[in-house]
């Protein structure tokens, strides 16, 4: 009943707006292609329908005013958003694409893909927009949706934000946002990241828990219009507008007190990391790339034989010996880079078992945390077994995983005795993070680790990719390793400092916070990182909306 009520009055827009409108526009696109124009020809005066232009000025003047006092309205997806050559005709369709991949699956995005030259040949923008809304949307959970504009596109906004327009937003006392995008792919960022005190988007229809993919009756935002409605009962005065020279535009800035026009070629530098209202620390999705159109179809292009490519680099790393597994894995793209030496009483003969120590303990390795691949990473780079203990570890990882692993419970007493059997019987990994982060911060350490060895090795641990991320808070966790694996040419670094003398350890009279926190400090040090106090609890209330407690294929 619901579906074929979508489907009637989806065929009721589309046979008016392919047959009646856009035949009539692009009746109008025809004509004026110049060879056309030498037969449809029609003088008209200047003075006649031509767009009056706002009272707006350039944004370099409002550095010294005073606009405290002032409200401020502004459109995201064309001001905020740096605009890139190749997306002139698009710049929301990477955004939606967002939306499809992370929020729905890679079908959905394929399909928005395939949309991709007919909505450029309607060139109607509200058609284009009412498409891409609909393959985007229909069928979509609402809490997905808000999931991924939580957790997934404040990352792409922040690295496209105009710096012009942020420093414009800083100065201003009230911000109120007007878009025609969805209001559910900008809400969550502008009131978070930008302090924006209202917000005026496209509204969907939803179906109980899902999106219909249509509009609802009130339809999509035409900005002028809405500015109108919303400030019909305040007088305008302090009302001042940012826009570009589009027509729109010219349209809800003649309606402001003053306006502030951003051009295409001045001041189009994107906000600097150091600049951002609050520090980016998480971030979750699979796409590690702004998905335009081009890049989208190159991703696709790729998948196919960056599957291959992964199972080949994983059978090289599970079936080949450590040394020749490093020396064959660059023939596949794979970059492995390791600096650092080994402890002087040990060696890298697999052959001779784990190594001990003089008390017959083996040593501490303490890494920063960037993917499930840390510990195999390391165990290649020394070219020696280790095992490693991780919180939660899917059964396929568990499975493929050319190390032993062990899973530990987040019980203290459990945990620690799991610990000191396991440092008994060789060399072990730990990751005290206990969770992934991306970005260039170090999350709190747990201190656990420093109160049960004494010879305890820092290893700063980074990664680089460039398509696809190795690490997800929502997603299958089981996946992640075959994500990273498929990029085209996945790097990691792996640098192994020296060992903690005796005097910084609980040994020689540091608190175990005390060791924990030196730690962090030093690989922090060592990659350049900023040190946090956040923890595996913050990251997934922020991202996923719980404390990351479920299943282990979905979590680490």
């Amino acid at each position: 009943m619901v579906l074929s009520l979508i489907l009637s009055k989806l065929a009721e827009w589309l046979l008016y707006q392919l047959l009646a409108n856009s035949l009539y526009k692009a009746a109008k696109n025809i004509k004026n292609y110049p060879i056309f124009q030498l037969f449809f020809k029609t003088p008209s005066p200047k003075s006649t329908h031509q767009a009056t232009p706002p009272p707006s000025t350039n944004l370099a003047k409002t550095h010294s005013q005073n606009l405290a006092s002032k409200t401020l309205v502004f459109d995201i997806n064309t001001l905020l958003l740096t605009s890139h050559d190749h997306q002139e005709d698009d710049p929301f369709f990477p955004y939606f694409m967002l939306v499809a991949f992370e929020g729905g699956s890679i079908l959905r995005a394929f399909l928005l893909l395939l949309s991709y030259p007919f909505l450029w040949v309607l060139g109607n923008y509200e058609l284009r927009l009412r498409v891409m809304i609909f393959i985007t949307f229909c069928g979509l959970k609402v809490k997905d949706v808000e999931s991924v504009g939580r957790a997934v596109l404040p990352k792409f906004y922040l690295e496209n934000i105009n710096l012009e327009v942020f420093e414009l937003l800083e100065k201003v006392g009230r911000k109120v946002l007007f878009t025609s995008l969805p209001k559910v792919m900008v809400d969550r960022f502008v009131k978070e990241y930008l302090k924006v005190d209202d917000v005026v988007g496209t509204e969907i229809q939803t179906i109980g828990p899902f999106f219909s993919g249509l509009l609802q009756r009130s339809g999509m935002v035409v900005k002028h219009k809405a500015i109108n409605e919303y400030f019909a009962e305040e007088l305008m005065v302090d009302v001042i507008g940012v826009g570009t020279t589009s027509f729109h535009d010219h349209l809800f800035l003649s309606l402001c007190k003053e306006g502030y026009v951003v051009t295409k070629g001045s001041g189009n530098s994107r906000l600097p990391r150091d600049k951002y209202p609050k520090p980016l620390v998480f971030h979750d999705g699979r796409l590690a790339f702004l998905p335009t159109p081009m890049a989208t179809l190159a991703m696709f292009m790729w998948f196919p034989l960056g599957l291959v490519l992964a199972i080949l680099r994983l059978a090289i790393g599970i079936l080949l010996p450590y040394k020749l597994a490093h020396l064959v894995s660059p023939w596949t793209g794979f970059r492995l880079t390791f600096k650092g030496t080994t402890l002087d009483h040990t060696t890298s003969n697999p052959d001779q078992g784990p190594i001990r120590s003089q008390k017959a303990k083996g040593v501490l390795y303490v890494c920063s945390h960037r993917t499930l691949l840390d510990p195999v990473m390391l165990s290649v780079s020394l070219a020696k077994p280790l095992t490693a203990v991780t919180y939660s570890l899917s059964k396929m990882s568990e499975i493929i995983a050319p190390l032993k692993t062990v899973s530990l419970t987040r019980d203290r007493n459990r945990d620690g005795k799991t610990m000191e059997r396991l440092l008994s019987e060789g060399d072990l990994v730990v990751c005290p993070e206990g969770t992934t982060c991306r970005e260039p911060y170090l999350l709190r350490f747990s201190s656990l680790f420093a109160e049960l060895a004494d010879e305890i090795v820092p290893v700063a641990v980074d990664t680089n990719v460039r398509m696809f991320y190795g690490t997800t808070a929502r997603g299958l966790k089981c996946l992640d390793p075959i994500f990273f694996l498929m990029n085209p040419r996945p790097c990691y670094y792996v640098n192994v400092l020296g060992k903690l003398p005796r005097e910084e350890t609980c040994a020689g009279g540091k608190t175990s916070f005390e060791v924990a926190n030196q730690i962090q400090r030093q690989l922090g040090d060592a990659l350049g990182f900023e040190c946090t106090g956040f923890t595996r609890k913050d990251k997934y209330m922020m991202l996923a909306g719980n404390e990351g407690v479920v299943d282990a294929c979905r979590t680490h």
